[in-house]
């Protein structure tokens, strides 16, 4: 029976270590599973044991030399695979949007060439531009190729003088010329003139074909208003201009001293009393019929006249605070006899509390 018992006990122990030696086995073959690298399908395959590849361009630079601005350039980068290993290229980067790259496929036999398509699209201001493309590779020795694209953005046609300022009194008042002139020597017509709020108009023949045109503009006083700064659009059939512009300013009746009301650190009900001229900038005497707040938040306690000029003494009494931004606005309207019309804004920030 002695015997007996200890044979069951071998075979126990024998049985218990097998057991554990297979779950040792199975946890070694886990842990060297869990080891090895996820594949990367956008990765580039490399064999270090295996042929290499090469790639080689003809040229790394393109200069375009000078374009119009906001055109359309192309230009094709060639290379050839010179190596014996397969060529792999990934996704080629660029340096801003306004260089796009497009390459057919991404894998290359030894001997095989193809090409990389880039197209610049330039945009509105002259002046060089360089621009950079980058092209990454299986080729252990050029793993990332730098490409570049240079160009000059000139005008074709431009409009002089480079600015506009009007005058709404004195001589030649609210008119000024504009010569719109090809640079190359090539004939265009005028298709559309535009400004800003229709403020600059001029008339023009639309059949006159020349390299060179002038225009006669005027400013529309009745559309001023608070609109002192603006711009000049004229639309034209030059191949390589479609448009040309000029910015203007017009110089307006009145101004104040201060240009707008602030108030800072402003309280709910506490009152802010603050002193506002106004003044004709082209030396004119004038009158005031009105002033009128149109929130009802500034109030003129008095209007004085001195010479050519208006003083107001205000008092803002800000409203409690209804928005998230902790701000208010409004506007002070002063109407002249002969029919102006003055808008000064008022904004107030209210004091920031801190727990």
């Amino acid at each position: 029976m002695k015997s007996l018992s200890r044979f069951i006990s071998s075979v126990r122990i024998l049985c218990c270590a097998l057991i554990l030696q297979g779950w040792l086995s199975g946890a070694a073959f886990s842990e060297e599973q869990s080891a090895k690298p996820t594949p990367d399908d956008n990765a580039i395959s490399t064999d270090s044991n295996g042929p290499p590849p090469k790639i080689l361009f003809e040229q790394t630079t393109v200069d375009f030399g000078q374009v119009a601005p906001g055109s359309s350039s192309s230009c094709l980068f060639k290379f050839c695979n010179k190596g014996e290993g397969v060529l792999e290229i990934s996704n080629i980067s660029t340096t801003c949007g306004c260089t796009v790259a497009e390459l057919e496929k991404k894998k290359y036999a030894s001997g095989e060439c193809g090409e990389i398509k880039v197209k610049f699209n330039a945009d509105r201001a002259t002046g060089l531009r360089v621009k950079h493309l980058y092209v990454p590779s299986n080729d252990p020795l050029a793993p990332k190729v730098e490409l570049s694209i240079k160009a000059v953005i000139a005008e074709k046609a431009i409009a002089e003088p480079d600015k506009l300022d009007y005058m709404l009194k004195g001589k030649d008042a609210g008119h000024a010329k504009i010569t719109v002139k090809s640079l190359d020597g090539k004939s265009f017509s005028i298709t559309k003139f535009e400004s800003t709020a229709d403020i600059v108009t001029a008339d023009f023949n639309a059949n006159q074909n020349a390299p060179q045109i002038e225009l006669e503009t005027s400013v529309d006083a009745g559309k001023v208003g608070s609109i002192i700064n603006g711009r000049i659009e004229i639309s034209i059939t030059h191949p390589d201009t479609p448009v040309v512009s000029v910015p203007f300013s017009i110089l307006p009746r009145f101004r104040t001293d201060p240009p707008a009301i602030n108030i800072i650190n402003a309280e709910a009900g506490k009152v802010v009393q603050k002193d506002l001229w106004l003044l004709s900038n082209y030396n004119e005497d004038f009158d005031i019929t009105s002033a009128d707040s149109k929130k009802g938040i500034i109030k003129v306690l008095n209007k004085q006249k001195f010479d050519k000029r208006y003083k107001f003494e205000l008092e803002i009494t800000p409203p409690p605070v209804k928005s998230i931004a902790k701000m208010f606005t409004d506007t002070l309207s002063v109407n002249t006899k002969d029919g102006e019309k003055i808008d000064i804004s008022c904004r107030g920030f209210y004091l920031s509390k801190r727990n």
